[in-house]
């Protein structure tokens, strides 16, 4: 089958669509025929091996342990293990696994739900990663409230577009910032308004927020902190720069050790995959309350091309590969 390989850590270049063995599903395992799979700042991430964090973490020290990249996944069941019960052969599966940018790709089966109905393949390729992230950090660590006023930095993104949708289902007030070219998306998804960073800055004092979303951005805490009511939640989602070695996580750590001493919550989180929140986004997805965004579609072949447009940060929603598509 093809996949997109690397071997080493590095840039796009150590990229490669090759030829590789099929893998071969285990008794609890699903054997999944790949439509489309989703990118994401993690597929980058583990590409580059930065920060150097990631590979201490157990990703591989001097190489990728996972050779093929991408985990968002969307297709049908090729073929089922012995212990599986609850997908049979040619069901339209999506949900996340670790080698998705292939031909086929393997995990235990609650790793996978029914794809909704009323989505493509593409859009319920890139649901997984950044839905489960939404979803958590709207729900179970900013605990969004009926009525509250919930900001979200980065809404145009692959994050911040589900974190909208998923804000404005829980019956919160949502304001999405964003830059110049995207306020008009932001708006379209549901934010009742939406702050151009360009031209306006969120924490002028005009206005606190019970909620605040940062999806992996670089703001100051100071900075987060003086749009934050007086009880408010700050939820850190990830973060960029900070350097080679911790990247964005020492802003968080900060966050954390700043918390117990003043009256606003400070929190950061790793989402974790799984399989109730999978089917909770499924119910959001059906019931039209959260619509995956698609940015650019691109090829298997061009992955590297789509990984350096998320790179850039110009995405507007999710970045897709269809897979099948080329591969028919």
């Amino acid at each position: 089958m093809k996949a997109i390989v690397q071997n080493e850590y590095g840039s796009v270049d150590v990229l490669e669509l090759r030829e590789i063995d099929r893998p071969i599903p285990g008794d609890d395992e699903v054997l999944v025929h790949v439509h489309a799979a989703g990118v994401d700042p993690g597929v980058w991430h583990l590409m580059a091996g930065l920060p150097y964090l990631i590979r201490i973490m157990g990703f591989g020290l001097r190489a990728p342990k996972t050779r093929v990249r991408g985990t968002d996944v969307a297709g049908r069941v090729e073929t089922v293990g012995n212990s599986v019960t609850q997908f049979q052969v040619g069901d339209e599966v999506f949900g996340g696994c670790d080698g998705s940018l292939a031909e086929y790709a393997c995990a235990r089966e609650d790793k996978f739900a029914p794809k909704p109905a009323n989505v493509s393949f593409e859009q319920a390729a890139v649901v997984a990663a950044s839905g489960f992230t939404a979803l958590q950090g709207v729900r179970d660590h900013g605990k969004v409230r009926p009525g509250q006023k919930v900001l979200i930095i980065g809404a145009a993104g692959g994050i911040g577009t589900f974190a909208v949708q998923i804000a404005k289902s829980l019956g919160a007030d949502v304001t999405g910032v964003c830059s110049t070219t995207k306020t008009d998306l932001v708006r379209s998804i549901g934010a009742d308004h939406a702050i151009d960073y360009t031209q306006e800055d969120f924490a002028d004092g005009r206005q606190h927020y019970d909620v605040i979303l940062d999806t992996a951005g670089n703001r100051p805490l100071r900075h987060l902190r003086r749009a934050l009511a007086p009880r408010g939640t700050l939820v850190i989602i990830g973060g960029e720069g900070g350097g080679r070695w911790f990247g964005g996580v020492g802003r968080q750590l900060r966050a954390l050790l700043l918390s117990p001493f003043v009256r606003q919550q400070l929190r950061t989180f790793i989402a974790t995959d799984t399989h109730a929140d999978l089917e909770f986004l499924k119910e959001l997805i059906e019931s039209g309350q959260v619509t995956p965004v698609i940015d650019r579609t691109y090829p298997l072949s061009e992955t590297p091309e789509a990984i350096r447009h998320l790179a850039e940060g110009h995405a507007r929603g999710k970045t897709i590969i269809s897979v099948r598509g080329e591969t028919a």
